[in-house]
């Protein structure tokens, strides 16, 4: 298995982890997902030896203060394997000086703990709330 960079080409398959993950609506609004690949300056997958995307992150950073991480999924057959890991430490190495943040859902948080990341308070709100 090799982390590398995202290629457009990448696309339907990461689109296809998400619909299997249900993320719908990363899913329906299909080309604004695709432009959000294209604009992110942090985009990476893991692909397996046969070729095929089991694993992706998608972020933005500054490079100096901050690395946010949009979405980190990894098949659910490929799980257990420390792939979150590597690609989470892959991406905070190539921007070492900044801090490293992600919002996590109620089943991921203690992943991310395991990690040492810690929780902190934010909001969010959507154009139509």
């Amino acid at each position: 298995m090799i982390i590398r960079l995202y290629d457009e080409r990448d696309f339907e398959q990461i689109q296809a982890l998400n619909e299997a993950e249900g993320w719908h609506q990363l899913v329906r609004q299909d080309e604004l997902t695709k432009e959000a690949w294209r604009r992110s300056n942090v985009t990476f997958v893991i692909e397996s030896e046969t070729g095929h995307v089991i694993a992706y992150l998608r972020g933005l950073t500054d490079t100096k203060v901050s690395l946010y991480v949009c979405e980190l999924l990894i098949a659910a057959s490929h799980r257990r394997l420390g792939l979150g890991e590597r690609l989470l430490t892959h991406v905070h190495a190539l921007y070492p000086e900044t801090r490293l943040e992600m919002l996590a859902s109620a089943s991921s948080h203690t992943y991310y703990e395991r990690l040492n990341f810690r929780p902190f308070y934010g909001f969010r709100k959507t154009i139509h709330e």
